[in-house]
This record gives C-alpha cells, structure tokens and sequence, in this order.
C-alpha cells in the first residue's frame, strides 16, 4: 500500500521531498526507489524535453564547397 500511495503521489507530480515526508523516510534516497519503479513515468518526462535534434532542412553535402575541399585535403 505504501509504495502504491507513493507511486500515485509521484504521478501526481507532487515533489519527492514530500512524499519523503509522508512515507516517514529520513533520506531522500530511500525515497528515490520509487522513482525507479515508474518507467513510463520516465518515458513520458523524456518524450516532453525532448529537443527535436534533426531538423528537416538537411543541407546537401555535395553542394557544399569547403566540405568537399576540405575531404579532398583530408585524402591526401
């Protein structure tokens, strides 16, 4: 019961020092393996920051003069 209540609290968005608090932990490391337990939790944190790295306007690399100077010079 406790670790359900906990995980609820957790996905609730409620802070850990808090549910520290309720669950009567001294440190909050104890209380940081319910964080552990909850991977769609963590898959759903991700999915929200994260950054679209690739854009889609890729530039085409043989159009691209120095890149191709400078493989030509790396060759040598």
């Amino acid at each position: 019961m406790r670790h359900t209540k906990a995980l609820h609290l957790l996905e609730a968005g409620v802070n850990l020092i808090y549910i520290r608090d309720f669950l009567g932990h001294v440190n909050v490391t104890t209380t940081e393996v319910y964080l552990r337990a909850n991977t769609e939790m963590k898959r759903k944190a991700l999915e929200s920051v994260y950054i679209d790295v690739v854009s889609q306007d890729i530039p085409l690399w043989n159009e691209d003069t120095n890149l191709l100077t400078w493989l030509q010079d790396f060759c040598k």
